[in-house]
């Protein structure tokens, strides 16, 4: 949401848009509690219709009309995402950053610009359990919420293959630190119901619902994933299951915000198994089809009337990568209207620094940047985004 960092930057902001009367507000959150699972209800529809400088598509070519009232809703919303967050290594010290800027650094004003921000939690929340056989696993404590919260992001998705890198006790603490969480989890849960259940709020009168999923085929999605009565992830893998969860959520909702943990690492074009489930979800009504897992960026587009976004990279990392690119990072806002059309894109690059954390790049290295970003759609199929 629209909410300054704290600091001295941050109160000047919220000094500012006091005097210019800021129409931002908390985002209310139609159900029970962070990552509840949305009442059905509304009647308003309104599909929306295909840009001219969208690519041929029959997946895109009947999206469902979404439900919800939109009555009072502003024209449109912006919605910011960055990629794969970690407080461990470098960056573990950020959980206690300088009073002057926040976890994310300076960065953290451009989340928190935007009316509604996700992300990527790439870690278990415990201080106990077993670690996982695997190469690298991540734990952090739960003042990880409050600090991401206080940087500017309304929503986490922790459906990767790390929340559950320390067993049933680490999975455990992290369902608990997920109901006491200042700000919504998604893409994990007690079981399936509450894995693929979507975030569902209103914000500024534009309904929004924003679900997350791993396709990543390791260990977390083969012995972590979230059944019937399983705690877990919620699983991309489990096409069916996703595709109906977006499908209920676009009932509910105009705006359909899907956050996914895919693609090959270090590798910046997108995988066959992206492009097919990007084609299903859109064809299902999502009207942002984003996510991380590589590394290094990958290209965005138009899928038809959706906007994909195959990979946003490394955004708060822990430490080196020898990934090409692994460093280049930033944050892309979405301007969406109230009937889920996606009319704007902008980047802000940003360069990992040696304390792990993004910093906004500016002049010729940020124009460099952008043109290496748009640069990647090359591969993608998609269509430019609008701007």
């Amino acid at each position: 949401m629209r909410r300054a960092p704290v600091g001295t930057a941050a109160v000047t902001a919220l000094l500012l848009a006091a005097v210019a009367g800021c129409t931002g507000s908390t985002p209310s959150q139609d159900g029970a509690g962070p990552g509840a699972a949305p009442s059905s209800g509304g009647t308003a529809t309104g599909a929306p219709g295909t840009g001219s400088s969208a690519p041929a598509d029959p997946s895109a070519a009947a999206q469902p009309s979404g439900g919800g009232s939109s009555a009072g809703a502003t024209d449109s919303i912006t919605v910011a995402f960055a990629g794969d967050v970690h407080f461990e290594g470098r960056t573990a010290s950020r959980l206690s950053a300088p009073a002057a800027e926040t976890a994310l650094g300076p960065i953290s004003r451009t989340l928190a610009a935007a009316d509604l921000s996700v992300l990527n939690l790439e870690t278990a929340i415990t201080g106990r359990g077993k670690a996982e056989p695997k190469t690298y696993t991540f734990r952090t404590t739960p003042k990880a919420l409050g600090a991401l919260r206080d940087a500017g992001v309304d929503v986490v998705s922790q459906a990767n293959n790390h929340a559950v890198d320390f067993g049933p006790d680490g999975l455990a603490d992290t369902l608990a630190a997920k109901a006491s969480s200042p700000i919504p989890v998604v893409g994990i849960g007690k079981d399936a119901e509450e894995a693929y259940a979507p975030y569902v709020t209103t914000v500024r009168g534009v309904k929004v619902a924003v679900l997350a999923a791993s396709q990543v085929n390791e260990i977390t999605n083969q012995k972590w994933r979230a059944g019937e009565h399983k705690a877990g992830i919620a699983s991309a893998l489990d096409e069916a299951a996703l595709v109906r969860a977006v499908t209920e959520a676009r009932a509910t909702a105009p705006v359909v915000l899907v956050y996914l943990h895919w693609g090959d690492e270090g590798v910046a074009c997108p995988t066959g198994a992206q492009t097919g489930l990007a084609k299903k979800l859109a064809a299902a009504g999502a009207t942002a089809v984003v996510g991380t897992h590589a590394h290094t960026m990958l290209g965005a587009g138009m899928l038809g009337r959706t906007y994909v976004a195959y990979g946003f990279g490394n955004f708060l990392w822990y430490g080196t990568s020898n990934y090409p690119g692994s460093d280049e990072t930033g944050v892309t806002t979405l301007t969406v209207t109230a009937d889920g059309r996606v009319t704007g894109e902008a980047f802000t690059p940003a360069h990992i620094d040696g304390r792990g954390v993004p910093v906004p790049q500016t002049g010729n290295a940020a124009k460099a940047a952008q043109q290496r970003r748009d640069g990647l759609r090359g591969c993608t199929g998609l269509a430019a985004a609008p701007k």
